[in-house]
């Protein structure tokens, strides 16, 4: 936790301090910086010094650590403030915003991924795939948009030259549902020159050291930045930097994929760079008269990539078209100067709409569509603000000029809201309040922005005056309106500062520091001229992305429009735009400071640090925050969400006013000290008693929400009820209804079965209600005994025991053996018959007669010759005599003499094959099995008699183990065997009562 943090680290807020002083906040901030506490506090701002190295803090484990924590219950970080803007815009379903600020190199990019990083890992915790994509294209686009407007410059290696805006929609319940990404002013200027040591935008690199072969032939280019004009001043570079970008490109090939893009518009993309690379080899030259373009093939290939006509290209970059004011239209040829500037303005209008493009198609996939509050609930917005640092270069353009002016903007933002807002909200409110002096660079932003004295519209009215304006009138022009402006001078109103050149230089005294700006160009850029004829050329190609990119190109030179805005104008407003979107939202700030030039992880430059530190006013952020109060509601906003807290405002209170109840709240938990009341508001000092409120709260919510479940749930329970009952009702009648229309159905299907030459085998059954499912059955299966019988009855008795077994055969063996005596009348007695055995039948029959009265066996099941095989593989011939109680093994040769007897029930089964052959194995409960093959009789040596020996054993035992529920079954019968129109119609009526019973 933050403040069990060990001394060794210094104070992990600078609230803390033991005297707020300039001397004690930078030793803090060094000492930090040295341990490796990259993160400070003031109050709820975070911090953050460049560590210039990886560090190990971003882990999902140190995610887990942050979500859902208050600020001061771990150390600072980037979690703890991107978890209290979370929480702030779920709790009180406000919208929040993180401001992130700092100059050039501070780490303020990398800050804004792992911001993103925090909120993607702690939402849609239950992995919804459409929360989950949005997610994903959400963090994808950091890698496309880092890549198209990112590039390395003498103070980063890898600097936004652009300005990015990011909202996040969240749902009620806080699950990212889309966003919208703003950016300001592209480096545009960069694209085709680049100061020393520095390198154009990373897309550029990325595809002519990490494109494929194929890609890069296709393309008409070499895998070589020094090759290009455009990229050969940062082609100089390390293996590493080489391999990054050939990393990189994979990455964003990826990335675009899946944020949705399709193949033909990625290919558009990488067409339009590669035309770009090609503009910038382009050369002209002047034969006195005209101006030619050296080479065509540079010409063919841009045609080709661009999907425009070679002739027009041709023409746009060597003519401009220009229409009189009598409707003429004319053609006027270019300079070798006027060429090559309209080369480099088509470049970088290329590039910006191609930058322009991506943003909006991303914007497309992510924004949220057909929401709906009243159906979906409120829609919360988290803004994070990632925009370019304030520079100060050798040599200082319009860029830069924008680009601090944006840092002003952003520096008066933090003003108001932190110092400036915060001290009038204590005064309104009637707060004991000692007012912190701070400086208000308000007088700066008019400077710039303020309407026909700023500088902006200095610029503005420089680039509409008709004739030739340069810059040197422009800056004398700022000179005589400026004069007297205490941030402002040039060489003509300081004669002595050499430092500045006469008609080039001018400067201005930012909150960050004097910055020196050259006045050569401003003009140009401010116009940022484009030839109309280069935006009808690209209108007109037959590519539809480019065509998509360039809807102005489709009026006609004759066709008069209002002149475009400025850009200074279009950039101011769209800043004005930006804070006014800021400032409606709750703001967190994280404060990037630089600790050197050298990009070192150990070295901390005390005075480069000192001036981020004083121009950034941290200290006089500490002095407010110290002196005043971290939270502040109004009573009622407070009231209804601690009010379960006491017992005196639960559930409503019946105090004079809603202050008197807040009182009371504060009061039970001993909070007196820490608080201060306002004419409207509650202010607390520190977060801790906030925090233990917030804590109070939460354990009381489950009691709260139990006890709203059981009231809710007892009156679904009660409604379920009565809808049950009466459910359960009309069920009752209903099947009361089902099952005496199934009865009347059978009855009159079968009313006439008897009668029917098929006894209703025919008949088809009607499909039973559910409760008679099991009725149905047993009828039907009453119903096939019956018919059985039916059949059977005519059958004479002396025939059914060849009945019973042929049938018992036909279970066991059907589809088992081909062949099994089933056509042939079965004898079963073959020892005793005499034209079977006409020699030995008469000794077989006394023997048999013995056996009879000594054993007392009723029934013979089977007789008949059979082959003995016994386990030595040896076989003789042997007599078989089955009956219901013994099995016997004879010598036919010595009069049928016994061998062995072995008890019927001691045999557990039969085996026999599947071919034509006579084998038999009988299994006995003592594994002395008997195997014998049957012998086929004199008279008719084809009889396979494996079939009658199987179905006489099933039979009997079937018939001995089913005895009784065969009597039953019989019993039934006889009822089938009175008429059926009375028998029958009495039976079911009998089964219907006693089903109606059993069911209702």
């Amino acid at each position: 936790m933050a403040e069990l943090e060990g001394l060794e680290f210094g104070k992990s807020d600078f609230v803390l301090l033991d005297e707020v002083t300039m001397e004690q906040f930078m030793e803090n901030l060094k000492l930090r910086f040295e341990k490796g506490r990259i993160y400070t506090f003031i109050g709820e701002v975070v911090v953050s010094v460049n560590p210039y190295r990886q560090m190990d803090i971003y882990g999902k484990d140190t995610i887990d650590a942050y979500r859902g924590r208050e600020l001061y219950e771990n150390p600072p970080h980037l979690y703890a403030v991107s978890d209290a803007a979370y929480k702030a815009m779920k709790r009180r379903a406000k919208d929040t915003c993180i401001v992130i600020s700092g100059e050039s190199g501070a780490g303020k990019t990398e800050a804004s991924k792992y911001i993103m990083q925090y909120i993607a890992a702690i939402t849609n915790p239950g992995q919804r795939a459409e929360v989950e994509s949005v997610k994903n294209v959400l963090l994808k686009s950091n890698c496309v948009l880092e890549a198209f407007g990112n590039a390395k410059t003498n103070r980063n290696d890898n600097s936004s030259r652009f300005g990015k805006y990011m909202d996040i929609n969240f749902n009620f319940n806080g699950d990212p549902t889309g966003g919208h990404i703003n950016n300001y002013l592209l480096e545009k200027s960069r694209v085709v020159h680049q100061q020393e040591g520095e390198r154009n935008f990373h897309s550029f690199y990325q595809l002519l050291r990490g494109g494929s072969e194929e890609m890069l032939n296709s393309f008409h280019l070499e895998n070589d930045p020094a090759a290009y004009v455009y990229t050969r001043e940062g082609a100089e570079s390390t293996v590493s930097t080489t391999n990054n970008d050939r990393s990189s490109h994979k990455a964003v090939m990826s990335a675009l994929e899946v944020i949705g893009f399709s193949k033909e518009e990625i290919s558009s993309i990488y067409h339009i760079l590669a035309s770009i690379l090609l503009l910038g080899n382009m050369q002209f030259e002047s034969d006195g008269e005209s101006v030619q373009i050296v080479g065509l093939e540079a010409v063919n290939h841009i045609s080709e990539l661009t999907g425009t006509d070679p002739d027009s290209v041709t023409k746009s970059l060597l003519y401009r078209t220009v229409a009189t004011g009598g409707g003429e239209v004319i053609e006027k040829g270019h300079s070798e100067e006027e060429a090559c500037f309209g080369r480099d303005a088509f470049a970088k209008a290329l590039y910006e709409r191609l930058f322009g493009w991506i943003v909006g198609r991303i914007n497309s996939v992510i924004e949220v569509k057909n929401y709906n509050p009243v159906l979906h609930g409120k829609n919360t917005v988290i803004g994070v603000l990632d925009i370019y640092g304030f520079e100060i270069f050798d040599n200082n353009s319009f860029e830069q000029f924008c680009i601090n002016y944006c840092n002003e903007k952003l520096q008066q933002l933090f003003i108001e809201l932190i110092l400036q807002q915060e001290q009038g909200e204590y005064e309104r409110e009637g707060i004991t309040w000692q007012h912190i002096d701070y400086f208000n660079n308000q007088i700066i932003v008019d400077l710039v922005e303020q309407p026909h004295k700023g500088i902006i519209s200095i610029l503005d009215e420089a680039c509409l005056t008709v004739g030739k304006v340069t810059d040197t009138v422009c800056l004398d022009s700022m000179d005589t309106k400026l004069a007297q402006h205490p941030h402002y001078t040039s060489r003509k109103l300081s004669p002595t500062d050499k430092t500045m050149d006469f008609q080039k230089h001018f400067r201005i005294r930012h909150y960050a520091g004097d910055v020196t700006y050259s006045v050569e160009g401003f003009l140009d850029k401010n116009k940022d001229l484009l030839f109309q004829d280069f935006k009808r050329l690209m209108y007109n190609s037959s590519n539809s992305v480019l065509k998509e990119m360039w809807p102005d190109g489709q009026l006609s030179i004759t066709e008069v429009t209002k002149r475009p805005l400025t850009a200074a104008t279009l950039f101011k407003n769209s800043i004005v735009a930006l804070v006014d979107k800021l400032a409606c939202k709750e703001p967190y700030y994280v404060r990037c400071i630089k600790p050197n030039e050298m990009k070192s992880p150990v070295l901390f430059d005390d005075a480069r640090c000192q001036h981020q530190v004083a121009y950034l006013g941290l200290l006089e952020n500490v002095m407010v925050r110290r002196a005043g109060f971290a939270y502040r509601q109004p009573y009622a906003r407070f009231l209804q969400r601690y009010k379960m807290t006491c017992e005196y405002t639960w559930p409503n209170h019946l105090m004079s006013s809603d202050r008197d109840a807040v009182e009371a709240i504060v009061t039970q938990h001993g909070f007196q000290d820490d608080v201060a009341y306002g004419h409207t508001k509650l202010f607390v000092r520190t977060p801790r008693s906030l925090f233990t409120l917030e804590q109070e709260r939460a354990a009381l919510i489950p009691i709260l929400v139990l006890f709203l479940q059981k009231v809710w749930r007892g009156a679904l329970a009660r409604m379920r009820c009565r809808r049950m009952r009466a459910i359960y009702a009309i069920m009752g009648c209903y099947k009361r209804y089902k099952v005496k229309a199934h009865f009347w159905e059978v009855e009159r299907r079968f009313a006439n079965v008897r009668t029917m030459a098929d006894y209703g085998k025919s008949v088809e059954w009607p499909t039973p209600p559910a409760a008679l499912s099991q009725f149905h059955n047993i009828t039907v299966l009453l119903h096939r005994r019956w018919w059985a019988r039916q059949i059977v009855k005519n059958i004479p008795p002396s025939d059914m025991l060849e009945v019973r077994a042929k049938v018992a055969a036909l279970t066991a063996l059907s589809g088992e053996r081909k062949d099994w005596g089933v056509s042939r009348a079965w004898e079963r007695d073959y020892l005793a018959n005499v034209r079977d055995c006409p020699q030995t039948s008469s000794g077989f029959i006394r023997v048999s007669k013995e056996l009879r009265n000594k054993n007392e066996y009723s029934q013979v099941l089977f007789s008949g010759f059979c082959r003995k095989v016994n386990r030595f593989n040896k076989s003789t011939d042997r007599g078989l005599l089955v009956t219901d109680k013994y099995v016997y093994k004879l010598e036919p040769k010595k009069q049928y003499k016994v061998l062995k007897r072995l008890p019927l029930d001691s045999f557990t089964g039969i085996s026999v094959t599947s071919g034509v052959d006579q084998m038999v194995a009988l299994h006995t409960s003592a594994q002395d099995d008997v195997l014998l093959c049957l012998q086929r009789g004199q008279l008719c040596p084809n009889q396979d008699r494996v079939g009658e020996l199987v179905g006489s054993l099933v039979d009997h035992f079937t018939r001995v183990s089913l005895c009784m529920l065969i009597l039953c079954h019989y019993q039934v019968f006889f009822l089938f065997c009175r008429p059926i129109q009375c028998a029958f119609k009495t039976f079911l009526q009998h089964l219907y009562f006693c089903v109606r019973n059993t069911l209702f």
